[in-house]
């Protein structure tokens, strides 16, 4: 792996940290803040390794979705004790306190959707490239 820099992939990070930042401080409960919000995440989660390294996108993928998964295990134990952090508004709200099978859920369509969308584009420039050594 080595550290590379890409500018659609940051500036898409940059932006979805900003919703997450909105949707945290905005909305209290429910289903954006909770589902949604993790839904996003990893995808932010995404963006910012394929913005930084030269992984590709199945690996990518496979280390947003174990970081997650690794992260929402966690929830099970009192992790955040450990730290002495059980009392941080930011430790809270950064790894989560409660463990819920939805969160998974969500983590694993956020990833199928950036596989999906990633699958697209590389088709999409694929033709793209065909039709120009057509001229």
């Amino acid at each position: 792996m080595k550290f590379q820099f890409n500018k659609n992939y940051l500036v898409l990070a940059h932006s979805l940290f900003l919703i997450e930042l909105a949707i945290a401080f905005i909305i209290k409960t429910g289903f954006i803040r909770y589902t949604f919000g993790d839904y996003l995440v990893v995808i932010l989660l995404y963006a910012i390794i394929r913005g930084c390294t030269n992984l590709n996108v199945r690996a990518s993928s496979l280390v947003v979705l174990l970081i997650a998964y690794a992260i929402e295990f966690l929830q099970l134990t009192p992790f955040l004790t450990y730290f002495n952090l059980q009392d941080s508004f930011t430790a809270q709200l950064i790894f989560g306190s409660t463990f819920h099978v939805t969160d998974l859920l969500a983590y694993t369509l956020g990833i199928v959707t950036v596989l999906a969308v990633e699958s697209s584009t590389s088709k999409l420039q694929n033709r793209q490239n065909i039709s120009l050594w057509k001229l």
